[in-house]
């Protein structure tokens, strides 16, 4: 599904990634691991062709990622970065600014589709007469999750998506991505609701190793 072969990495004569190697299977949950600094954001902007590897080979369902599959590759995956910066709309008119995006015309933005997730977020349905600039840093995050699932992709990139929120949300969050089967998640995260679910592969990237 995503494979990282042999990636060597570096951004201003800083070595980022040496010799990395790393398969993610379809349907797999995995969490990276590591401290600041290591390049866990790097992961993501490779495979979604923001950056290119030095050497070494990236992957997606068998392709590599360069300029003439990087199109198909990012209509396939849901990034949520840790900082969500989506302008200053009306939650509402973000969402109607999403789905009127042509190639999303086919998805299922409805207000009942809308309302079911956002109860299940724990989002007020006043919410979404305010605007982004707002709502708190966990309102935030849980607006951005809701695109990435109401765009109906089934590879989820997502960094630091729990970080602000508590602690029952943070475990409702992780399960909910963790549950669907038929989905690829990749998390950067430290949050232990990610880390101890027993569904969850957790790859240290200091080691470059699965642990165990």
């Amino acid at each position: 599904m995503i494979k990282y072969e042999n990636i060597n990495l570096y951004f201003d004569g800083k070595m980022i990634f040496n010799d990395l190697s790393l398969k993610i299977a379809k349907g797999e949950k995995v969490v990276v691991l590591g401290k600041s600094g290591l390049g866990k954001s790097s992961l993501f902007s490779l495979i979604l062709g923001f950056v290119r590897p030095q050497s070494g080979r990236v992957s997606f369902d068998g392709d590599p990622v360069d300029e003439h599959t990087i199109w198909h590759v990012r209509q396939k995956v849901s990034f949520v970065d840790q900082d969500v910066s989506i302008g200053d709309y009306k939650v509402s008119d973000w969402f109607s600014f999403v789905a009127g995006i042509k190639s999303n015309h086919s998805l299922n933005f409805g207000e009942e589709r809308i309302n079911e997730l956002m109860d299940l977020f724990e989002l007020g349905r006043d919410l979404l007469d305010k605007y982004i600039s707002a709502l708190s840093g966990g309102e935030r995050q849980r607006v951005a999750i809701i695109v990435s699932v109401l765009l109906g992709r089934r590879v989820f990139l997502l960094d630091e998506v729990t970080s602000a929120l508590d602690k029952n949300l943070k475990k409702k969050t992780a399960d909910f991505f963790i549950e669907r089967k038929d989905w690829t998640v990749v998390s950067i995260s430290h949050d232990a609701v990610w880390l101890d679910n027993p569904n969850v592969k957790v790859f240290d990237l200091e080691k470059k190793a699965w642990k165990q």
